[in-house]
């Protein structure tokens, strides 16, 4: 039973972060056909520094609410649920109107000074006004994702991003192309609304939802301090790690500059592989958020009660789909990258740059699962060293590398640092529990994928589909290699018959 809620759990998770991340590619898309790759740069910039607050305004709470609730469940104390939530309530509203005091009356500095851009002082004003509800719905979305209904804060997420779009179409529409000033306050304004609304509803969800625990007369004790051992330390680490990324994507387009590229085409480039390629390469891993979402309760609840065998077999299964799963990913991206790019965004640099990170997305995708383990077997201060150190590593890396060797610079930084991070993480991961992946089972995955690939590519050009850019030759193409992918993991025993026979099991009646 408690295997079968997990993987639906994480299943429903997964289609609705599949559905967030493909409005989001969309909105990517979007939005560089609308002001073009200087355009993204620039409100790239705009949102690096939006994250440091967010960051800010969180504090560590999404975190801490979703191992407090845990606990408490895993405790058999259900009463004690009300009052994490109400004291991370309080914690998020407090840090959420600090960050957007500071956004507020702090703007123009931020703007005009740290980015050396003045057109995005207004796009900050308005951004810090979402900060408040950014930090509610942390503390909402850490409560669900404990208790395991995420569907409802899923739905919110779906709903606030469905209205940020449609808002920020309509009010892009108004403005000139060219006016990156107001083109970039109109997205803003969009998300805005976007998130107002989304936590209206997901608090009206919490109200409804919390009413199934009782209240009891007397609180746990402690419950404060608890919280604070948890959220501090990650806030720390938060801190540290999206200032210095901050730092980092403020220091790109200046590096470029500095290599003797035009601040246009400076911000264009950056734009191009920050707001433009990573999205679409990391749109898939929409998968591997779920499991790391849902693999926190599950394994904090199995290491409150001891089952360490329990453990260990979350861990190893978990690791060895994300692996199978990552590597089909990594082929479709290395072998359609050219059409990916003429068809999403009408640039040969973008394909190209999909081409160079496609390898990358194994790496990423195994380090967003390994990360959600590390936190929910209690080594998230290993996690907050590792994620400091690989945050300052970029920083030196881009000070020094791009002003002699641009943009080239720029990526050899981004694949150097995800590795680093995922060398010291899953190395960290076999310490505290044993992880087993055959590796007779990655090699075989890696001829599955460059057998499935190249057999769609031959059988659509003899039906009459040859590979193009675009949206129907694209779609068939991917759809069809990853179904004979799986066939290829079926037939080669990387899945095995009980791994699919449990998964038909949950949809019995």
């Amino acid at each position: 039973m408690r295997a079968k809620k997990f993987v639906l759990n994480t299943i429903l998770l997964t289609l609705a972060s599949l559905i967030i991340r493909g409005i989001g590619l969309y909105f990517q898309v979007f939005l560089s056909n609308k002001i073009g790759a200087a355009g993204i740069g620039l409100f790239q910039l705009i949102m690096s520094v939006q994250i440091l607050a967010v960051t800010f305004a969180v504090s560590g709470i999404r975190f801490a609410v979703c191992r407090l609730v845990s606990e408490e469940i895993g405790l058999n104390r259900p009463g004690g649920i009300r009052p994490a939530v109400r004291r991370c309530l309080l914690y998020a509203l407090t840090f959420g109107f600090a960050a957007c005091a500071i956004m507020l009356f702090g703007a123009y500095r931020i703007g005009a000074i740290w980015i050396g851009d003045s057109r995005t002082v207004l796009s900050i004003r308005i951004l810090a006004l979402s900060l408040p509800f950014i930090a509610i719905s942390s503390v909402m979305s850490g409560y669900f994702t404990a208790v395991q209904r995420i569907v409802k804060s899923s739905s919110a997420q779906i709903f606030e991003h469905i209205i940020r779009l449609a808002a920020v179409m309509f009010l892009v529409s108004l403005v000139p192309a060219e006016n990156l000033k107001y083109a970039c306050a109109a997205v803003s304004i969009g998300n805005v609304i976007g998130e107002f609304l989304s936590t209206v509803l997901v608090y009206a969800l919490y109200l409804l939802d919390v009413r199934r625990y009782k209240k009891t007369g007397a609180n746990p004790a402690g419950m404060t301090r608890r919280m604070l051992q948890i959220a501090v330390p990650v806030a720390l680490s938060a801190y540290a790690r999206t200032a210095l990324g901050t730092l980092q994507h403020l220091l790109v387009p200046s590096g470029l500059r500095k290599s003797g590229i035009a601040q246009d085409s400076a911000l264009a480039s950056y734009g191009t592989i920050s707001g433009m390629v990573l999205p679409a390469v990391l749109f898939p891993i929409a998968a591997f958020t779920s499991v790391a979402e849902m693999v926190v309760p599950n394994l904090t609840d199995a290491q409150v009660r001891g089952d360490t065998a329990l453990a260990k077999r979350i861990v190893s299964r978990i690791l060895s789909l994300c692996l199978f799963f990552s590597i089909g990913i990594c082929g479709v991206f290395f072998a359609f990258s050219k059409e990916l790019g003429d068809a999403l965004y009408r640039s040969a640099e973008a394909g190209y740059y999909i081409r160079v990170f496609a390898p990358l997305v194994i790496i990423m995708y195994m380090d967003t699962v390994t990360d959600g383990m590390l936190k929910g077997l209690g080594e998230h201060m290993y996690s907050m060293y590792v994620n400091i150190a690989d945050a300052g590593l970029s920083v030196i890396m881009v000070y020094f590398l791009l002003p002699v060797y641009a943009v080239p610079a720029y990526a050899f930084t981004i694949w150097f640092t995800e590795v680093f991070n995922f060398v010291l993480s899953i190395r960290r991961l076999s310490k505290v529990i044993t992880v087993a992946i055959p590796f007779r089972d990655v090699l075989r995955s890696v001829f599955c994928i460059l057998g499935a690939v190249n057999l769609s590519i031959l059988l659509l050009r003899t039906v009459g589909l040859p590979l193009a850019a675009s949206a129907l030759s694209i779609t068939v193409h991917i759809l069809l290699t990853l179904i004979f992918y799986y066939i290829f993991l079926r037939v080669f025993s990387c899945l095995t018959k009980s791994d699919v026979r449990s998964f038909a099991a949950l949809f019995k009646s």
